[in-house]
C-alpha cells in the first residue's frame, strides 16, 4: 500500500474509532482498514458491551445484537459516509455493517456494487510468506507478532 493511502485508512481507522464511540459509548479496543481500489472495509475489534456479548452467547441474542448493530449503522452512519469522502475525495455509494458476536468485531463495509466478503482471520497474517510444501499446501507458520497492519490502531 503506498503511503497516501496508507495514510487515508489511518484517517479512516480514528474516524470509525470516534464515531463508534460516538454512537455507542464504547471505543473498539482496535480498529483495522482494508482500502483497496473501490472497497473499504472497517474492522472495530473488541466493539461489543459487556451485555451484548451476554446477550450473544445464545443464537436468538446474537440475532438481535446483530440486528440492533445493523439498525443503528444504517440509522446514523451518514457522518461517517461524509468523513470517508472528505479523506478519500470519493463518494460512498454502498455501506453495511455486519457483526461477529463471539468475538465483538463490528465490520463496516463500503462497496460500490461489487460483492464484498469479508473474513476474519482468527489471528494476524504473518509478515513473511508461508512456504508452500511440495503437494500445495501452506506448511505452518509460527510469527506470532507481524507488526501493526496498515491502517490499523494499537489495542489500547
Amino acid at each position: 500500500m503506498d503511503t497516501h493511502k496508507t495514510t487515508m485508512a489511518r484517517q479512516i481507522a480514528e474516524a470509525a474509532s470516534i464515531f463508534q464511540q460516538q454512537r455507542t459509548g464504547l471505543t473498539p479496543q482496535s480498529v483495522t482498514v482494508v482500502l483497496s481500489e473501490d472497497t473499504l472495509v472497517i474492522t472495530l475489534h473488541g466493539a461489543l458491551s459487556f451485555a451484548e456479548k451476554v446477550l450473544a452467547r445464545s443464537a436468538e441474542g446474537a440475532a438481535q445484537v446483530q440486528e440492533f448493530h445493523r439498525q443503528l449503522f444504517a440509522s446514523s452512519s451518514d457522518e461517517l459516509i461524509q468523513e470517508i469522502r472528505r479523506i478519500t475525495g470519493v463518494e460512498v455509494q454502498e455501506a453495511a455493517a455486519e457483526i461477529e458476536p463471539a468475538t465483538g468485531a463490528v465490520v463496516h463495509a463500503f462497496t460500490t456494487g461489487t460483492m464484498v466478503q469479508v473474513f476474519h482471520l482468527s489471528k494476524r497474517v504473518p509478515e513473511t510468506p508461508p512456504r508452500i510444501t511440495g503437494d500445495g499446501a501452506a506448511a505452518p507458520h509460527h510469527d506470532h507478532d507481524p507488526g501493526m497492519a496498515a491502517g490499523s490502531s494499537p489495542p489500547k
